[in-house]
């Protein structure tokens, strides 16, 4: 059937199809979706797709929809039932061929949506296949005139545990206490049987699957969200915290103070641990990861490779220049031997390696990835975005060495110090990010931007 063009760019995004359950997706829809996912992928030669999904009690009949979509374009389908989303890019990359990923990531109970990837966890995007997508559903998806494909199911969840644990140099693992919140989202399912093997006392919050989440919002970017994760890390003395946000896909980290430990100090010690594997190799990171990251990268003989923030940057970046890992400041990492996708777990079983080689506790173990002091990122809700940027460049023109224009302008000061500041595509928000060499020179930073900002 055909749709409005509104209501169906409406869902289906810049990167990914997301909207609330019931009044933007339905079964109706996201078969309709699937049928169109099918007919793009088939252009490759694809036979079947696999399909995984969240604990959102609207997932399992929307992924049954979306496999109804895809088999009446003749194309098979492999069912993996619940996972996360890196579980997702791993069976992906198991079979060969393309994937869709029911999820909504940390949005509220009441919305749904899918990520999609061609074969080997390729992502499809707005210029690689949704738009594509999104004008077939709006004209209405032709019908396929051969036979239908067929529905199997396989649970690929203790290949995925063995598969991300042989990434990472585990053997020089002593016993660790590791605290885990997994907000009631799919980290629940996936974190026991990757660390079961391990000689870890996992300590475990939240990890009973539910959608609604009854306990806090799985995103752990919120600050917000992670008290309860820094109360439990020192009420258990576990040697370290992380948080998982609701697909999984995402990690934070929590030290045995209680302290949250940057995603960009998280970036610096994984690619160390990689290029310690392939000197020389190249490191992506978003141009608001700490500069302390490509420092360090350079240091250790790689080569830093700077982009945009968004998942589609990095992974496009990764592929274009071989590179062995990526990082961004959300705390999405991706790594080559993973097909390029980013997970999470991977991310955290590499801090776990690191900490559990030494005897030093992970607080004194990072100061040497905190170079700096940074704002983390602080929205502000403005009229007109660019004037807002070009009051802020002139009030600044007589300290600035450097603007950089890649994504929105990152402005080099003369005292070392330097902020980006970015307008979202979605909303009327102009993102900050600050780092300077200390905390008190980044809040005197921060509250002379905001001052123009928000004037």
């Amino acid at each position: 059937m055909a749709r409005s063009a509104e209501s169906v760019h409406a869902v289906i995004k810049a990167y990914d199809v997301r909207g609330v359950v019931g009044e933007h997706i339905d079964a109706a829809f996201v078969q309709d979706v699937g049928g169109a996912f099918a007919r793009l992928v088939r252009e490759d030669s694809a036979t079947k797709v696999v399909i995984g999904y969240d604990m959102r009690a609207s997932s399992p009949e929307l992924a049954r929809a979306f496999a109804d979509g895809v088999t009446a374009q003749g194309l098979d389908v492999v069912l993996i039932g619940l996972a996360s989303t890196d579980q997702l890019y791993f069976a992906s990359g198991l079979f060969d061929c393309p994937g869709a990923m029911f999820t909504a990531s940390h949005n509220p109970a009441r919305y749904n949506g899918i990520k999609l990837c061609r074969a080997g966890a390729k992502p499809v995007g707005q210029e690689t296949g949704l738009a594509t997508i999104a004008a077939e559903v709006v004209d209405g998806v032709p019908v396929f005139d051969g036979a239908p494909g067929a529905v199997s199911e396989e649970d690929v969840l203790e290949r995925y545990a063995s598969f991300v644990r042989g990434l990472v140099s585990l053997s020089d693992l002593r016993p660790l206490t590791v605290a885990v919140d997994a907000g009631n989202g799919m980290g629940g399912h996936t974190v026991p049987a990757v660390f079961e093997p391990m000689p870890v006392k996992l300590e475990p919050l939240y990890f009973e699957l539910d959608g609604t989440f009854p306990n806090h919002e799985a995103n752990p970017l919120d600050p917000a969200n992670l008290v309860d994760l820094q109360r439990y890390v020192r009420e258990t003395g576990a040697d370290i915290g992380l948080a998982f946000d609701g697909d999984a896909d995402r990690c934070f980290v929590v030290d045995e103070l209680g302290n949250p430990v940057s995603p960009s100090a998280v970036t610096a010690l994984v690619a160390e641990r990689e290029l310690a594997k392939e000197p020389g190799a190249t490191v992506i990171h978003n141009l608001i990861t700490s500069r302390a990251v490509p420092e360090l990268v350079t240091e250790l003989g790689g080569h830093p490779v700077r982009t945009r923030v968004g998942h589609s940057f990095i992974k496009q970046q990764m592929a274009e220049t071989g590179a062995i890992f990526g990082g961004e400041h959300s705390a999405h990492y991706y790594f080559r031997d993973f097909w390029g996708a980013d997970s999470g777990m991977l991310a955290g079983l590499h801090v776990l390696a690191a900490l559990g080689e030494q005897d030093r506790p992970l607080s004194e173990l990072m100061a040497k990835y905190e170079r700096y002091a940074a704002s983390g990122e602080i929205n502000s809700t403005v009229a007109d975005a660019a004037e807002r940027t070009d009051a802020v460049l002139s009030a600044f023109a007589d300290r600035t060495t450097v603007v950089d224009r890649l994504d929105g302008v990152t402005v080099e000061l003369a005292d070392g110090a330097w902020f980006n500041l970015r307008a979202s595509n979605t909303e009327p928000l102009l993102r900050l990010n600050v780092e300077a060499a200390t905390a008190a020179e980044v809040d005197a930073l921060v509250t002379e931007i905001l001052g123009i900002v928000r004037a």
